[in-house]
């Protein structure tokens, strides 16, 4: 009992450094990168009585420890600011564009997870056989090739030039604003309204950009697998289970693979922060309205307080799912608990 207490308040305590980090970095992308919150948001020709009065209401006239403290008391408030852009509070932006990402995240990295985790597991098993070779190159392609590349060309073959895929955006002009806000995902919302053209046009749209980041995605999902799996057939009990005479599927499957999806907890669990925190180059080709788009634009512009929240609701989520990650591994694995 007085060891799972130590490890808990451990925890605690690591998870309570890196947020006070977190917030620290996310303070200070605010305040030292070589973009003047004020010009952005007065512009540059303004006189110089309305740059100092916007200094004296942003607060940015104060001691840097002053304006540190404050910027805790307004997140512990739940409060992260008001765009310039939009005019709106950054908590309402981004949740109006984090499902965006979120549902796009989410299908990829199932994708990624259906087909890169068998492939790993084959090209392990054929190790050196022309079909590990073929894996290994399509998994290096993956990774080799830009994803703005990847996403151009789905958009030349399959919307300009072939006609089978929707173009840019996240659904038709004819469906916009037509099915209820209730999740943010449009699939599920259409569902939900019981509008199946809605759902057929939100889900043809998810297509090409689904594809782009499972690819991308499934090239390390497979690396990893390829790499956990070569070393679990090595060891003594799937040796020891061969030499019983059990079939190959068996091996692979029943014995081999159960330590490698222990290890495969925190692959997918990174992969999937990845894609949460927004896939920039996808967002902008294919017009996808999501957290990446939305910190591109807000960056491009000198907007701080959309880029300072966004950045610090991606270091939330890699925290979030690590430490999930942690979780399921230990129940996976009773040698860590």
């Amino acid at each position: 009992m007085t060891k799972r207490l130590n490890a808990l308040a451990g925890l605690l305590a690591s998870v309570g450094l890196t947020l006070l980090g977190l917030v620290i970095i996310t303070f200070l992308i605010g305040r030292v990168m070589p973009i003047d919150p004020i010009i952005a948001a007065v512009g540059d020709n303004a006189p110089q009585e309305v740059v100092e009065r916007a200094r004296l209401e942003m607060g940015l006239d104060q001691p840097i420890l002053l304006q540190f403290f404050h910027y805790v008391v307004q997140l512990l408030h739940g409060d992260l600011g008001r765009s310039i852009l939009t005019k709106n509070p950054v908590i309402s932006d981004i949740a109006r564009y984090f499902p965006a990402t979120l549902e796009l995240a989410t299908a990829a990295v199932i994708v990624a997870a259906i087909i890169g985790i068998p492939l790993g597991v084959w090209a392990a098993v054929r190790q050196g056989t022309w079909i590990d070779q073929t894996i290994r190159v399509v998994c290096l392609a993956g990774h080799s090739v830009p994803v703005f590349v990847l996403a151009l060309i789905s958009l030349l073959v399959f919307y300009a030039a072939l006609g089978i895929a929707p173009g840019p955006g996240r659904q038709d002009i004819v469906f916009q604003d037509m099915v209820p806000h209730v999740t943010g995902l449009l699939t599920v919302d259409s569902l939900i309204a019981g509008d199946w053209d809605a759902f057929w046009d939100a889900l043809a749209h998810m297509v090409q950009p689904v594809c782009i980041l499972a690819y991308f995605s499934m090239a390390y999902i497979t690396r990893m697998t390829r790499a956990f799996m070569l070393d679990a057939l090595r060891g003594e009990y799937v040796i020891t289970a061969r030499a019983k005479g059990l079939s190959s599927m068996s091996v692979i499957w029943v014995h081999a693979f159960p330590n490698v999806g222990v290890q495969l907890v925190t692959v997918l669990a990174l992969t999937y922060a990845g894609l949460l925190e927004g896939a920039v180059v996808t967002e902008t080709v294919f017009s996808w309205p999501g957290l990446g788009q939305y910190l591109t634009v807000s960056l491009m512009n000198a907007d701080m307080n959309p880029v300072m929240g966004a950045t610090l609701l991606v270091g939330l989520v890699y925290v979030g799912l690590n430490l999930l990650a942690d979780a399921v591994y230990r129940q996976l694995d009773p040698r860590v608990r």
